[in-house]
């Protein structure tokens, strides 16, 4: 039995801690299959100030994936060596900045230049 407010906010606090790394990996496990979308479904909620490793090199993909999908939309041409820059690139203050910058380049050379 719970004594206090103090102490079942504890309780609280405890739980959602631990809740929040079980849903990630239960997530990771399942990978592309097809449980995987109604286990996301089951626990979607803003995670969005959840800064885990794992976490950061999720968004750190989604990023690199987004910047590849913007310079084809464009039209620039990546070299093999570019491509696999911006795929291994773990500096998400760098993604973000060639993110900007290919929103208006005309070449690869505007996005890259200056890293």
């Amino acid at each position: 039995m719970v004594s206090s407010p103090h102490e079942a906010m504890h309780r609280i606090f405890q739980e959602y801690t631990i809740a929040e790394p079980i849903a990630e990996l239960t997530a990771q496990g399942l990978g592309n299959r097809p449980a995987a979308q109604q286990w996301r479904n089951l626990v979607a909620v803003d995670t969005s100030f959840y800064t885990s490793f794992m976490s950061e090199e999720i968004r750190d993909q989604g990023r690199a994936q987004s910047l590849l999908l913007i310079l084809e939309a464009r039209g620039i041409t990546l070299t093999d060596e570019l491509r696999q820059t911006i795929t291994t690139c773990t500096d998400s203050h760098l993604l973000n900045q060639w993110l900007h910058r290919a929103a208006t380049a005309t070449a690869a050379e505007e996005v890259f230049t200056g890293q």
